[in-house]
């Protein structure tokens, strides 16, 4: 793809990717537990926690998108969401918008039907619990760490 500076230079070639935008959500249950799962992405040598995410359908918005994969996902609703931020993924190369959430008072109302092809287990931790996994680099993938980041922040 050609990219025209604003002096009007055009960098010809310019490595550029078109990806969906996506949303995650940070998870907590009335009881404080965040909902994540462990599981194995493609390019990670090794598991990671993960958040409930995925791609935006057509025309989506994303809060709508980030409550129907955490339905998908976990089979769960939540009555309290907030957003957390909106964030290009690579300003310079394309990629996609990344959207956060934050779920609060999530309830189990139904069992998970998620259509992901990677293998994954739900799991809860409290706030302890994934405060040190964030510190110890449990969370391989940016935008997760990031999410959670927001959220504990948020949480206070």
């Amino acid at each position: 793809m050609d990219v025209e500076l604003p002096d009007g230079r055009i960098i010809q070639d310019w490595s550029w990717v078109t990806t969906p935008d996506y949303v995650n959500a940070v998870a907590v249950t009335g009881d404080g537990r965040f909902l994540l799962f462990r599981q194995m992405k493609y390019a990670l040598p090794e598991p990671s926690l993960a958040l409930v995410g995925g791609y935006l359908e057509n025309g989506e918005d994303p809060l709508t998108a980030a409550q129907r994969e955490l339905l998908e996902e976990t089979g769960c609703i939540s009555s309290d969401w907030q957003n957390l931020g909106s964030y290009r993924v690579d300003p310079n190369r394309g990629i996609a918008t990344g959207h956060f959430f934050l779920a609060r008072q999530v309830t189990q109302v139904t069992i998970p039907n998620a259509d992901d092809l990677e293998e994954l287990t739900i799991t809860y931790l409290d706030q302890a619990e994934i405060e040190k996994a964030l510190d110890q680099g449990k969370f391989k993938v940016l935008a997760w760490a990031a999410a959670v980041s927001l959220a504990l922040r948020t949480l206070g």
